[in-house]
C-alpha cells in the first residue's frame, strides 16, 4: 500500500506511534546473539582451563554471562512475528525486547570482564612459558580495551538504543554514569588484588541491571498493548499498524 492510501492515525494513536522505537533488522541481531554467544564463552573456557581462579576476579562469571545472555536474547529476537495473524504484543516487541537483553546483560558484562582480562594476561604467571617474572610495564594502558565503552555510551545517548525510547534523558545519563563506573571500579578492584570489592561491584552491577532489563522489556510491551488497544478502539478508516508489525 502507497503512503498516499495509508489512514491517517487518530491523534492518540499517533502520540503512541511516536513513543514506540523505530523498526530494527532482525538478521542483524541474530547475528549479533552468535558473536556474543561464541566470544565470551570460549574466552571463559580457556580461563577456566588455564586455571587461576583467583587472580582472574569474577571475569569468567561475568564472560559466562554474557554468552548465557546472548542466548536468552535469541529467544525473545526468535519471538518476534511482525505482521503475522494472531501476533500478540509481545510478538510484536520480540526484536526490541531481544536488543535490550543483549545490551544490558550481554555487551555491559563482557565490557566489564575486559580491562581484568587483559590485565591478568599481561600479568599471569600461569600464561608464561618461563617462571621468571617480567616487570609489568603497561600501566594504564591496560585500559585500552576498556575504550569501547566510548562508542557504546554514544550508541546510548544518542537515541540508536531501544532504551532510549523507555526511559528519561536524567535516567539515561545516571545508567551511562553507572555502566562506566561498574567497569572503571572492577579493573581498579582486580588490578590492586581487592578481589571481594571486586565481587561486590560485579554482583551489584549484575542485580542491577538484571532488574533494569526486566523492567524494561515489560514497559515496551506495556506501551505496544496500550498502543493495540487505542488503534483497536479507533476508527477503521482512522487506525494505523505499529511500526513493529
Amino acid at each position: 500500500m502507497s503512503a498516499e492510501n495509508e489512514p491517517t492515525p487518530t491523534p492518540e494513536v499517533a502520540a503512541l506511534l511516536a513513543k514506540m522505537p523505530p523498526p530494527r533488522d532482525q538478521r542483524s541481531n541474530m547475528r549479533l546473539v552468535r558473536v556474543l554467544f561464541y566470544l565470551p564463552g570460549f574466552m571463559a573456557l580457556l580461563l577456566v582451563k588455564v586455571g587461576e581462579p583467583a587472580g582472574f576476579g569474577i571475569t569468567v562469571e561475568l564472560l559466562m554471562l554474557s554468552s548465557v545472555a546472548a542466548i536468552v536474547g535469541g529467544f525473545f529476537l526468535g519471538s518476534f512475528t511482525p505482521g503475522k495473524r494472531g501476533a500478540d504484543a509481545s510478538s510484536k516487541v520480540g526484536l526490541w525486547a531481544g536488543q535490550i537483553v543483549l545490551e544490558m546483560l550481554g555487551l555491559v558484562p563482557f565490557l566489564m570482564a575486559v580491562p581484568p582480562l587483559f590485565h591478568e594476561l599481561a600479568t599471569s604467571t600461569v600464561l608464561k612459558s618461563t617462571p621468571t617474572v617480567q616487570p609489568n610495564f603497561l600501566g594504564a594502558s591496560e585500559l585500552i580495551p576498556a575504550a569501547a565503552l566510548i562508542p557504546f555510551m554514544v550508541y546510548l545517548l544518542a537515541g540508536f538504543s531501544t532504551i532510549w525510547y523507555l526511559i528519561p534523558r536524567s535516567a539515561m545519563y545516571t545508567l551511562c554514569v553507572f555502566i562506566v563506573g561498574t567497569v572503571l571500579g572492577g579493573y581498579v578492584a582486580n588490578r590492586n588484588g581487592w578481589f571481594e570489592a571486586e565481587l561486590i561491584i560485579g554482583c551489584v552491577a549484575v542485580v542491577i541491571l538484571s532488574l533494569f532489563t526486566v523492567v524494561a522489556v515489560m514497559k515496551i510491551k506495556a506501551m505496544q498493548e496500550e498502543l493495540d488497544a487505542a488503534i483497536d478502539a479507533a476508527p477503521k478508516s482512522a487506525t494505523a499498524e505499529s511500526p513493529a508489525s
